[in-house]
């Protein structure tokens, strides 16, 4: 793990208007996220897990505080910066893969290096060594619905890590997956980020997976407090 922090949260707030009522989701968030790092994010439904990754990955802004996302600090820039940024420096894992339909494994691994500038031939050799990692080097043909759901997941853990990025945030990345095939697919998410030296933030109700972490932090009362992932 190095000592650089590719991810900073600072004293982020976000609220939400509900009618005359105000609701502090966020309330004063700190958190610095390390290169080679895996951190779980724990915390009941609702806590605010899905808002600090939104705005963690720049999709949202927060009401108050900045985000720096490999020592660069985003709160007061345009939207056209913030989504190259994203493209750069972010990769995303989500609970349900999202992997477009008409292509197959690894054309849609492919796909976000295309976008990024790669030749096709570089993004083709890059999908092929990834999902070859991911051991599924016999299925790169396939389309998502041939897959199962833990090889779509899979396919959606080499996609994010494609570019490269300095980050990747995932939410609840085996939260639709049997516990078996969770395991699987969470070692190899750990693989990945440890052999691209990425930081990794994790949300997930799982606590043995959380346990597995470099860090454990919970949301209490909208901050985050550290645990003992022992």
């Amino acid at each position: 793990m190095s000592d650089a922090a590719v991810l900073e949260l600072r004293d982020v707030v976000r609220t939400f208007h509900q009618g005359d009522t105000d609701i502090e989701v966020l309330r004063g968030v700190n958190l610095a996220l390390h290169a080679g790092e895996t951190v779980a994010l724990t915390g009941p439904s609702g806590a605010g897990k899905s808002t600090l990754l939104h705005i963690a990955g720049l999709l949202e802004r927060p009401g108050s505080g900045d985000v720096l996302v490999a020592e660069r600090a985003c709160a007061n820039l345009g939207d056209a910066e913030r989504t190259r940024l994203r493209c750069e420096s972010l990769g995303f894992i989500y609970q349900f893969h999202y992997l477009l339909p008409e292509f197959s494994a690894l054309e849609n691994v492919m796909l976000p290096q295309m976008i990024a500038g790669r030749s096709r031939t570089q993004a083709r050799e890059r999908a092929a060594a990834l999902l070859e990692s991911l051991g599924l080097r016999n299925r790169e043909s396939h389309r998502p619905a041939r897959l199962s759901g833990g090889e779509q997941q899979r396919v959606a853990i080499a996609r994010a890590v494609a570019n490269v990025p300095a980050v990747l945030l995932a939410d609840e990345p085996t939260g639709n997956l049997d516990e078996e095939t969770a395991e699987v697919v969470f070692d190899a998410l750990l693989c990945l980020v440890r052999e691209n030296g990425l930081g990794a933030l994790v949300a997930t109700h799982n606590e043995a997976l959380a346990r597995r972490m470099d860090r454990w932090v919970r949301f209490e009362a909208g901050r985050l407090v550290e645990r003992n992932p022992a």
